[in-house]
Order: C-alpha cells, then sequence, then structure tokens
C-alpha cells in the first residue's frame, strides 16, 4: 500500500461531509467524496476502491484542492463558455438572408455549400459539417418533398370534387340508406423520378414538382 496523500485543512473534516453530502452535481460531489475520504485519513488505493476512481484522478483532485481550496474543486464546465461561433449575429443575419435565395451554382442549399458560402466571407476554410451545425441551428431539417405533377391542374381537382358531390345529391338517396362509392386508377407501367431528402425549414411543407412520364393501359377486374 503507498502513502497517504496529505490533504491541507482549508476546511475541517466535518464541512468536507456536509459539503459532499449536500452537493447537488454529481461531478461536486465525486471530488468532495474523494477529499473527504482523504482528509479522514484513508489511503489513495482504499479511497479509489470505495470510490471507483483511478489513483490518477485521485491525485489529481487533491493536487487540485491542496492548491486552490474548496473553489477549486467542481465541474468546471459550467464554466466554460464553449468555443466562440464562426458567425457573429450580423454575419449569421447575413447568412439567413442568403439562404432566402439560391445558393453560387444554383440548386438547394446544403450542409457543404453553406460552408462554401461561410469560407468565402470568412476568408477562411471552413468543413462542411459546420455549415450542416448551421443549418440545424437556424432551425433548417432534412425532409423529403411531397411529389407533386408538374402538369397537375389544382383547379380541375376541384371541379371535379364538386361534381361528384352534385352527382351524389341527384341520386336522391333516402336518409338512414348506405352508398358505396366505386372508383379505379389506371395501372403505371415505367419507373418514377427519385424525389432526395434535401434541406428546408421546419416550417414549410415542401413540394416537389415532378413530371411522371409512363405508358397507361387500362386494368379491369371483378372482385
Amino acid at each position: 500500500m503507498g502513502k497517504r496523500l496529505s490533504i491541507k485543512e482549508h476546511i475541517s473534516v466535518q464541512e468536507m461531509e456536509k459539503l459532499y453530502r449536500g452537493a447537488r452535481d454529481v461531478v461536486e460531489r465525486s471530488q468532495w467524496q474523494i477529499v473527504w475520504l482523504l482528509a479522514k485519513g484513508l489511503k489513495s488505493e482504499e479511497v479509489a476502491i470505495v470510490t471507483g476512481y483511478g489513483l490518477q484522478w485521485i491525485r489529481a483532485i487533491a493536487k487540485r484542492f491542496n492548491k486552490g481550496g474548496a473553489a477549486a474543486l467542481g465541474d468546471g464546465r459550467h464554466q466554460n463558455p464553449g468555443a466562440k461561433p464562426l458567425l457573429d449575429e450580423q454575419q449569421e443575419a447575413l447568412l439567413v438572408q442568403a439562404l432566402e435565395g439560391e445558393p453560387p451554382g444554383g440548386g438547394r442549399w446544403s450542409g457543404p455549400k453553406v460552408a462554401v458560402w461561410m469560407s468565402e466571407l470568412l476568408g477562411g476554410s471552413v468543413s462542411p459539417q459546420r455549415g450542416s451545425e448551421y443549418l440545424r441551428g437556424l432551425e433548417y431539417k432534412i425532409k423529403v418533398p411531397r411529389p407533386s405533377h408538374a402538369l397537375a391542374s389544382e383547379l380541375e381537382q376541384q371541379e371535379w370534387k364538386k361534381k361528384l358531390q352534385q352527382r351524389l345529391q341527384k341520386l336522391e338517396i333516402k336518409v338512414g340508406k348506405s352508398v358505396r362509392l366505386w372508383t379505379m386508377d389506371e395501372h403505371r407501367v415505367g419507373l418514377k423520378p427519385v424525389i432526395r431528402r434535401d434541406w428546408f425549414p421546419w416550417w414549410e411543407v415542401p413540394i416537389a414538382p415532378v413530371h411522371w412520364r409512363f405508358e397507361w393501359c387500362w386494368v379491369y377486374g371483378e372482385s
């Protein structure tokens, strides 16, 4: 067994135990437990068995407490503001404005295209992943557009629905009687265009105009 690690008496052992048992943060609680057990006279190997931490980490916590006292313990990540964002507020506003139009080269915006735009703005290389991160941060999501035939007429569709309702009303169906409405569709032979996923604002319902080109044939059957 190795020698005991000495703990400076910045505070009493009783206060260490009180701080250990009253700590809400998991990291802070484990660190106070290590310091408290060492201050009670346990060897570092014994503290490792009780807490489950390695000897190197236990020595680091003891060294930290001896140097800085109670203020040196705790999860330092809570005070870490993180890395400085690549774009400031003004530059991010320019990105929002750019996303409303087409990207350079046409097509639709993507993570790599946003990264290229940012690289030109900042004058340095930006990875495609950062472009995707900014799209997510601006509440863009990857969606599959709903297909809509390029030659479809919304007016004709509404007129068909109105005529169908009028024809049903002309039948003068008695109240309480049930009606079966049969419809049929054409059998389509051919390939459908592939609709790929793309970035869209979360509030937008994307629609992709397509021009299906099929060879039509009628199929009749009985059930």
